[in-house]
């Protein structure tokens, strides 16, 4: 896989946490700040936990070959 594509993933995966950290911002004004740092929190988890995955995925498809039978 390119740098190209890996920085472009990387940049959806960003672009997606912020504009759910805006959501929680703007759908829940009167939270927190705790709550506004534990909802920070487990966002981040839920993306470290995706990242692995698509690193898993993009590891298994650059692994396999080309030219199978």
């Amino acid at each position: 896989m390119s740098k190209v594509v890996k920085s472009m993933i990387k940049k959806m995966n960003w672009l997606a946490w912020l504009v759910l950290v805006i959501l929680w911002n703007y759908g829940f004004p009167n939270a927190t700040p705790l709550q506004d740092v534990i909802v920070a929190v487990i966002l981040s988890i839920l993306f470290i936990i995706i990242k692995r995955f698509q690193s898993r995925g993009l590891q298994k498809r650059a692994s396999g070959s080309k030219f199978k039978n």
